[in-house]
């Protein structure tokens, strides 16, 4: 899909009359090749055959008049989008109120691009916004060469104490984002890359010493960024549960949560939701989970559709403990819900998830099918080496309940050659194991063989290998311990 069906696939409905509107802005048409092309489109973004459009609109097989058409409904779904957000967030209107100061000031009118200026400035300075001052700030000094109303002074002094600021939030967000990127590539599976946590441990602990993060909220968010990441890397769920508790009763006391930082509190809420579960405390759990639909709903929804999945995940993990034919009644209503479906990644985590919870059920021909289903979705290939080895494996598991001998024989050859690199690394132990295991389990039995298989179940399941349910995507040790009675 190109970008023009990405854009108009994900329009809503607003958005949609928006553009309709702005089109017609100027001149009313009985027919606009720019809308027919638009409607051609929404009405299958993902299977858009351009060939028909081009006979509907131009009757021709040229298609140099298409492209232009397809460029300039681009531009001006870019413009449509612009106007349609202009003042839907704070960031945006002081966007638009920079530009406008930019405007005036190359009209040579400094009173008017002054005026702009210092609208942009009160909003930027109410909400921190660091990178819109050291651009404010800029634009001050270069507006003072037109007008006396202003001292460079002043602001070449402010801009040095922003820029002392935004040093420090930039350092930790570039930390932040490598190691953001890593987590979501590895889904916490892959090997932790202690370089980045122990550069992010030194950098919190730095930020930690200045008594400007006490005045400063925008610094403080940062720190929980930090914090909560090191954490929940770390796997000290305790220490997170603790961490997020203090941290959200703080800044809801304080009422630091608004809407510019709506988005950081349902993270928080989904954090501790999680670490919560993890510490085997499902009802307060469940409690953080209705928050975090309240939470949801808060400014018009902004953010609603972004979290909806963690939401239904949130409920799913826990009534997976608590009740697992409701988490299998919740993921079914997920993977049918719209805004879901339009997020080909979430599916696979559905998929996944119903695959794990009929296989506790002993639903195993269910899990299978399951199963199959992230395995041939195109984001499947997007998921790091970890992931695809740990299917596999729970693949093999599926087929030995299902006496699939054979099947396992013949893919445990095939398993072994596509990730020996990655079986050789330490990391993944478990997996080299379990499938060792699985080898032995689906040949034919001898005394040797039987020996052999009860010392690796026993060094997996025992402390010889670390065990953690963050590590296996199902858990072998509650399968293995059901193996221990071999004969």
């Amino acid at each position: 899909m190109d970008i023009l069906q990405n854009i108009i696939g994900g329009m809503s409905k607003e958005e949609i009359r928006n553009f309709k509107l702005f089109i017609y802005r100027t001149e009313k048409s009985t027919e606009r090749k720019d809308e027919l092309l638009f409607d051609f489109i929404k009405k299958s973004p993902n299977n858009y055959e351009e060939d028909k459009i081009l006979q509907k609109l131009y009757q021709t097989s040229d298609k140099n008049a298409l492209y232009r058409l397809k460029n300039r409904l681009l531009e001006d779904l870019g413009k449509a989008l612009l106007l349609h957000h202009a003042d839907n967030s704070e960031y945006n209107i002081i966007q638009n109120l920079l530009m406008l100061s930019r405007i005036f000031q190359e009209k040579g009118q400094a009173d008017a691009a002054y005026y702009y200026l210092n609208k942009a400035a009160k909003k930027a300075n109410e909400n921190e916004y660091l990178e819109w001052l050291d651009l404010i700030y800029g634009e001050y000094i270069k507006l003072s060469h037109e007008t006396l109303e202003i001292n460079p002074e002043e602001f070449i002094r402010k801009r040095k104490e922003n820029r002392i600021k935004l040093n420090k939030l930039q350092e930790i967000d570039d930390i932040l984002a490598a190691l953001i990127y890593r987590i979501k590539v590895s889904q916490n599976f892959a090997q932790q890359n202690t370089q980045i946590l122990s550069l992010l441990q030194k950098t919190v602990n730095d930020f930690s010493k200045n008594k400007s993060i006490k005045n400063s909220s925008a610094l403080r968010f940062k720190i929980y960024q930090s914090v909560s990441r090191i954490l929940l890397q770390k796997h000290d769920y305790v220490s997170l549960e603790k961490y997020l508790l203090k941290t959200f009763t703080e800044f809801s006391k304080e009422k630091l949560f608004n809407k510019n930082n709506h988005e950081i509190k349902l993270q928080m809420l989904t954090y501790l939701i999680n670490s919560l579960f993890k510490n085997k405390k499902i009802d307060l759990s469940l409690t953080y989970t209705e928050h975090l639909k309240n939470a949801m709903n808060e400014f018009d929804k902004v953010f609603y559709d972004k979290y909806l999945f963690y939401y239904y995940n949130s409920l799913v993990i826990n009534y997976s403990v608590k009740n697992i034919d409701k988490a299998i009644e919740i993921l079914h209503e997920a993977k049918d819900n719209t805004v879901i479906k339009k997020l080909p990644m979430y599916n696979v985590f559905i998929y996944l998830n119903l695959a794990v919870l009929n296989f506790d059920k002993k639903n195993y021909k269910e899990a299978l099918r399951s199963l199959i289903k992230p395995i041939m979705n195109d984001a499947f290939k997007n998921l790091d080496a970890a992931w695809h080895l740990k299917l596999q494996v729970f693949e093999l598991m599926i087929r030995y309940e299902l006496s699939d001998l054979d099947y396992i024989q013949n893919k445990l050859q095939r398993i072994k050659k596509d990730f020996a690199v990655l079986l050789k690394i330490s990391a993944y132990n478990r997996q080299k194991l379990m499938l060792n295991t699985l080898e032995l389990l689906s040949s034919d039995k001898s005394d040797k063989k039987t020996k052999q298989l009860k010392k690796i179940i026993q060094l997996l399941v025992g402390s010889s290998v670390e065990s953690s349910s963050d590590s296996d995507l199902i858990n072998y040790n509650d399968w293995l311990n059901s193996l221990k009675k071999i004969s």
